[in-house]
C-alpha cells in the first residue's frame, strides 16, 4: 500500500476496511453468539478531543491516565497499560484488572505495597479498577507490584486474573533481586488474597498470553519471542485441574506443542491446513536455570516454533492463538503478516485458520493482530501491533474487518509521529462496555454504543 492510499484510508476512517486475509473465518465463532452480518458501525468520526475517534453513536470514558493518583494513594497510576480483564463483581459492580509492561526503564513503575510486591527492584505489575452500576470508578489501587514486562494473560474460570511476565531476566541482571519471566495470579476484588506468588511450575520464559480450558483445566500459554529461536506453545497440566483459586500453586506439568514434520509454524501458509495427532512434549527444566526453554534438548525430533506467538483466547471446545507475524528476513521459514491457529485438545487437531499478508491489499506489517478477544456480538476485536496511527478492527463472521477505534494520541514528532498501540481489548460481563487500553501514553477507555446493531 502506497503511504498516499494509506493516508486517504487514515482520514476516511476506512482503513482496515480493505485488509483483505483468507481463511474460514467461522471457525473462530464457533460456539459463541451469531455474529454481525455487516460491515461494521460505519465510518470512525474524529474525536474533537483528539484522543479516540469511533463510529457514530459511540461514545468513550477515560476512565484513567497514567501520571494521576491512585484513588488508594498508593502512589501514580503507572505507565504502559497492556493486557486487561474485566469480572464481574457484586451489586453490578466491574472489577477491571490492568497489566503494566514496565521494565526497569519503565517512567513510573507501579508502587510497591507490603504483601504484593515480589521484587522491590520490579517496576511492572497490575492494577486494579473497580467501577459502579453506572460505569464510574469508585476504587483504583495495586493489585500485584515488584514484577517485570507484565504484557498479557488472561482470565480463569475461577474469578482470577494470569499476568505474565515477558522476559527472562534473572537475578543480578538490570539490578533485579530475584528471578522473572513467571506467571502470577491476581485476584481483582481483594489482591492480598493471591499475594506475589510466582507460578513456577507453569515455565519461566517470555510469556505472553494464557487460555484455560474450562473442562479440563489445562492453561495454554503463548511464548512471544521475535528473534530466533523463536518460541513455543504450551501447556500446563495442573495438579488441581478443578482448579480455584490457589490451586495452580499445586504444581503441575508443563509441555510443548510438537506439530510431527513441522519445525515452524510460519512455514504453514494455506488456510485450512491440518494436522492431526499434535504431539506434547515435557519441558526439560521449566525453570530453565540454565538454559531457556526454547533451546533446551526436546530429542531428536526437535520442538515446533514460530516467531511472534501472542494473543491467545478459549472459544466453544478450542484453543485459539496468533502469531503477529513472521519475517523470514530474521530467521523464519516464510513471511506473514498474522497467523490465527486453532488446536481442538478432544481431537488433537491443530488447523491453520486465518493468514494475513503478505499477498493482501496491505503491504505493511504494522497491521498485524496482537491482542484479541470474542466481542458479545460474537465477533472478534483485534488490536494491531505496527507503526502508524493504531486502531481496533472487528471482524465479522464472514470475514468483513472493520475499523472500531483510532487512537489520536500522537507521542512523536510532525515530521515522524508515533501512536500508542491499543491492548488488552475485552468487554464488561454484560456486554455492553468494551474496555480498551492505549499503550503510551497509558489511558484505559470504556467505550459503550449500540453494539447490537
Amino acid at each position: 500500500m502506497s503511504a498516499t492510499r494509506r493516508e486517504v484510508l487514515a482520514r476516511s476512517g476506512a482503513l482496515g476496511v480493505g485488509i483483505a486475509f483468507t481463511g474460514a473465518v467461522s471457525e473462530l465463532f464457533t460456539g459463541t453468539a451469531a455474529a454481525l452480518g455487516h460491515s461494521g458501525y460505519g465510518p470512525l468520526v474524529p474525536d474533537p478531543d483528539g484522543l479516540l475517534d469511533l463510529p457514530k453513536g459511540f461514545r468513550y470514558r477515560v476512565l484513567s491516565r497514567e501520571g494521576d493518583e491512585l484513588r488508594s494513594g498508593e502512589g501514580q497510576v503507572p505507565s504502559n497499560h497492556d493486557g486487561m480483564a474485566a469480572f464481574a463483581g457484586r451489586h453490578g459492580r466491574v472489577h477491571l484488572v490492568r497489566n503494566h509492561e514496565n521494565r526497569v526503564t519503565g517512567k513510573i513503575g507501579v508502587p510497591t505495597v507490603d504483601g504484593l510486591t515480589y521484587d522491590p527492584m520490579g517496576k511492572g505489575g497490575c492494577t486494579a479498577l473497580t467501577l459502579d452500576q453506572r460505569g464510574n470508578v469508585i476504587g483504583e489501587r495495586v493489585a500485584i507490584a515488584g514484577t517485570a514486562v507484565n504484557c498479557a494473560g488472561g482470565p480463569t474460570p475461577w474469578g482470577t486474573w494470569l499476568t505474565c511476565e515477558e522476559t527472562e531476566d534473572k537475578a543480578g541482571t538490570n539490578g533485579y533481586t530475584k528471578d522473572h519471566g513467571f506467571i502470577f495470579e491476581v485476584d481483582p476484588v481483594d489482591p492480598h488474597r493471591t499475594g506475589a506468588v510466582p507460578l513456577t511450575a507453569m515455565g519461566r520464559f517470555q510469556h505472553e498470553a494464557i487460555a484455560v480450558d474450562p473442562k479440563r483445566g489445562i492453561v495454554y500459554e503463548t511464548e512471544d519471542a521475535f528473534l530466533k529461536p523463536f518460541g513455543l506453545f504450551y501447556r500446563f497440566l495442573p495438579n488441581k485441574p478443578e482448579g480455584g483459586r490457589g490451586s495452580l500453586r499445586a504444581g503441575g506439568r508443563l509441555q510443548a506443542m510438537r506439530v510431527p514434520g513441522v519445525p515452524d509454524l510460519s512455514s504453514i501458509q494455506e488456510t485450512g491446513a491440518t494436522f492431526d495427532r499434535i504431539e506434547w512434549v515435557d519441558v526439560p527444566d521449566p525453570l530453565a536455570a540454565e538454559t531457556p526453554i526454547r533451546l533446551q534438548d526436546f530429542g531428536p525430533k526437535g520442538i515446533t516454533h514460530a516467531q511472534k506467538l501472542e494473543g491467545c483466547y478459549w472459544g466453544g471446545s478450542c484453543v485459539y492463538f496468533v502469531s503477529s507475524f513472521a519475517h523470514s528476513s530474521e530467521g523464519s521459514a516464510a513471511d506473514h503478516y498474522g497467523q490465527i491457529w486453532r488446536y481442538d485438545p478432544a481431537a488433537r487437531r491443530l488447523t491453520l485458520v486465518i493468514v494475513f499478508g503478505p499477498d493482501t491489499d496491505v503491504q505493511l506489517p504494522g497491521e498485524s493482530p496482537d491482542n484479541i478477544c470474542l466481542a458479545p456480538s460474537g465477533g472478534l476485536m483485534v488490536c494491531e501491533d505496527g507503526g502508524g496511527a493504531q486502531h481496533v478492527y472487528g471482524v465479522t463472521r464472514r470475514g468483513e474487518v472493520y475499523p472500531m477505534a483510532r487512537g489520536r494520541q500522537n507521542i512523536g514528532t510532525e515530521d515522524e509521529p508515533e501512536w500508542g498501540e491499543f491492548a488488552g481489548v475485552t468487554f464488561s460481563p454484560d456486554g455492553r462496555t468494551m474496555y480498551v487500553n492505549c499503550y503510551t501514553p497509558g489511558t484505559t477507555f470504556a467505550v459503550t454504543g449500540p453494539w447490537h446493531r
